[in-house]
């Protein structure tokens, strides 16, 4: 067990199969290696935006998402030899796929960086984030409006 006093969490307990290892970092962060993902439930239901959370730089979290909430069929192309960290068994099951969400002071500008998803491997834990070869991706994918039109949805 790992105990992390977090900025945004307080102090948190995170069991040794919840850390996930990017072997090189992440972009911008190449010595942050060791993070988990931390989900915000509120009233019981899964809130879309998650935390991945440094073990290393307390401080240091930053949300997250599934992209196929705000991209049907998202499917990024990467060479195949950059997923090769994950290990050998990559299919759907077996793969956690995320994207970047930044939040301005202005909320509703919030994007997602789809152009660079996190990807992790559900069976060994490892992850890493890459550039897609895909132009049509952006690195800065408007969500606000579609994240309240499935919201209104669910209300």
């Amino acid at each position: 067990m790992v105990e992390v006093d977090t900025r945004i969490f307080g102090r948190i307990a995170i069991e040794e199969d919840k850390v996930i290892r990017f072997d090189h970092g992440i972009l911008g962060f190449p010595d942050l290696r060791d993070f988990t993902l931390i989900f915000n439930e509120d009233k019981g239901v899964e809130s879309s935006i998650k935390w991945l959370q440094s073990l290393q730089e307390p401080a240091f979290a930053m949300p997250v998402m599934n992209p196929d909430l705000v991209v049907a069929e998202y499917s990024p192309n990467f060479a195949a030899d950059l997923l090769k960290p994950l290990g050998d068994n990559l299919d759907s099951e077996n793969i956690l796929m995320f994207v970047t969400v930044t939040v301005p002071k202005d909320i509703t500008k919030t994007t997602v960086n789809l152009k660079a998803p996190i990807i992790v491997s559900v069976e060994n834990r490892k992850a890493v984030q890459l550039i897609s070869d895909d132009d049509a991706y952006s690195v800065k994918h408007a969500i606000y409006e579609q994240l309240m039109a499935q919201k209104a949805v669910q209300a």
